[in-house]
């Protein structure tokens, strides 16, 4: 078998100085034998000042207490040790090198400590530093770069709330969530009355101003963080508050409303008030026979209906035992919780 020949001391020292990681070797007595050219650059320490020094007394400053823990322990039991960088970011006083900035910055390092039998007994340690700043730098871009993207898809990009891609699959394990524990789940259908003849009185881009501050009234409305608000589509509105049962549910239908009524936004072509009105439709779940998340959907879409036919500018509740979804109409007429007829 082919044997390869040893490297000359010389050789051997420059292979060690050249490498892309920092090296350092101790004995029994924590004492530095080795200290390659990797940690000269990014400690300031030559190894001249460094070889022969205890470990804890080597650098300017003092090593972390896990490396020193752990050294100790490969040094008495024999077992290897790995300090991740997610845990220990920068153990030892290693700086990256740039000389323009004046405040030296830290390394996020990744150390594996090795144990070595020496050559007349009694046992070394290696200790190999890694560079791990660069690969930490890159998961927070992925990390980032992947929270934009899942915000983009499930953010309406005009308004900042949520879209209907993430009502319709948060809606679902809500309503999983009421039938389980038998709680009350109410929603609502908002819509903006003769949006259509805003945008034609003002134009496109006052229209979508006029969307974000609606939205932006009714986000202030709402106090815990199961409740959401998200864009269903053009001027429509849907919201969906967990554990908040019928009475409730007719006073917030109200407070929504008045919310947009008082940004007193001029709308001279409303064919009720020369300001912004919106139309609500609401209703609730709560132990009904009936569990289907499409249903309670459908209810509050037929009550919004009813207040549109009645003047608009109004919110009514419709209850889901009334509500006959073959047909999307009432048995009975729905209940006007609140209108404001000008």
């Amino acid at each position: 078998m082919a044997q390869a020949l040893s490297p000359s001391p010389f050789a051997l020292e420059q292979i060690l100085n050249s490498i892309s990681m920092g090296l350092i070797l101790v004995d029994a007595n924590q004492t530095v034998c080795l200290w390659n050219g990797w940690v000269e650059r990014h400690s300031g320490i030559t190894a001249e000042q460094a070889i022969g020094r205890h470990i804890s007394e080597a650098f300017e400053e003092l090593p972390s207490r896990a490396l020193l823990s752990a050294i100790a322990n490969t040094l008495s039991y024999g077992l290897p040790v790995v300090l991740s960088n997610a845990l220990h970011r920068s153990p030892l006083p290693l700086f990256e090198r740039n000389e323009q900035e004046a405040e030296k910055k830290r390394i996020h390092q990744s150390i594996t400590i090795t144990p070595l039998d020496a050559e007349f007994g009694g046992r070394n340690c290696l200790i190999q530093i890694n560079d791990s700043t660069t690969s930490i730098k890159r998961e927070k871009i992925l990390r980032t770069h992947s929270e934009m993207l899942k915000r983009e898809a499930t953010t309406d990009s005009l308004t900042g709330i949520y879209n209907r891609r993430f009502f319709d699959e948060h809606f679902k394990m809500a309503m999983g969530h009421a039938v389980r524990h038998h709680v009350p789940l109410s929603v609502f259908m908002v819509d903006i009355d003769y949006f259509k003849e805003y945008n034609d009185s003002y134009g496109h881009v006052a229209g979508d101003k006029a969307l974000i501050q609606v939205a932006a009234a009714m986000r202030k409305q709402l106090m815990r963080a199961t409740d959401v608000l998200a864009r269903f589509g053009g001027e429509e509105f849907v919201l969906m508050l967990p554990n908040m049962a019928e009475d409730s549910a007719m006073q917030f239908a109200e407070k929504l409303r008045t919310a947009v009524w008082d940004l007193n936004i001029p709308h001279v072509n409303s064919r009720i008030c020369e300001r912004i009105s919106v139309s609500i439709g609401c209703s609730s779940f709560f132990k009904h026979a009936e569990s289907d998340a499409n249903i309670l959907l459908k209810c509050a879409d037929a009550a919004l209906y009813e207040a549109k036919k009645a003047g608009r500018n109004q919110s009514y509740y419709l209850p889901l035992q009334q509500f006959n979804s073959s047909s999307a109409t009432t048995k009975d007429k729905p209940q006007k919780t609140a209108s404001n007829q000008l």
